[in-house]
C-alpha cells in the first residue's frame, strides 16, 4: 500500500492510496491543476466520477487531419475484415489433459468396486 505525506501548517498528514482513490472517485482535487489531476489519477489508478463528462481529444484538429484519420480508420478497418477471412475459421480445441491419479481418488474407485456400484 502506497503511503502519501502532506504537511500543512506544522501538521503531518498520512493519506493511504485507498483514500486518495476515494476522494478522486467523490469529485475533482479542489488544489490541483488539471494537469496535476490527470497524473495523480493515472498514478493511482483511480477512475473519474461517473457524472463528470469524459474528455475530448480531438478538439482542435484541422478538417483535413480528420479527415487523414478517418481514412486511416478505414483503412484499419478493411485490413481486419481481410486478416479474418484469410484466418482459420476455428482453431483446434485442445482436449483437458487428464488429471494424474490421486491415491485417494483410487481408494475411493475400489471401494465402490467392491460394493458393486
Amino acid at each position: 500500500m502506497a503511503r502519501m505525506e502532506t504537511k500543512k501548517k506544522g501538521t503531518t498528514a498520512v493519506v493511504t492510496e485507498g483514500s486518495a482513490q476515494a476522494a478522486l472517485r467523490r469529485g475533482p482535487a479542489r488544489e490541483l491543476t488539471p494537469e496535476e489531476e490527470r497524473v495523480v489519477r493515472m498514478r493511482l489508478g483511480a477512475a473519474p466520477p461517473r457524472a463528470a463528462p469524459l474528455e475530448r481529444s480531438a478538439e482542435g484538429l484541422s478538417d483535413l487531419e480528420i479527415e487523414v484519420l478517418s481514412y486511416e480508420i478505414e483503412a484499419y478497418m478493411k485490413w481486419r475484415e481481410r486478416e479474418q477471412a484469410t484466418a482459420p475459421a476455428t482453431a483446434p480445441v485442445r482436449a483437458p489433459a487428464a488429471a494424474a491419479p490421486s491415491r485417494a481418488k483410487e481408494k475411493i474407485i475400489r471401494a465402490l468396486r467392491k460394493k458393486g456400484l
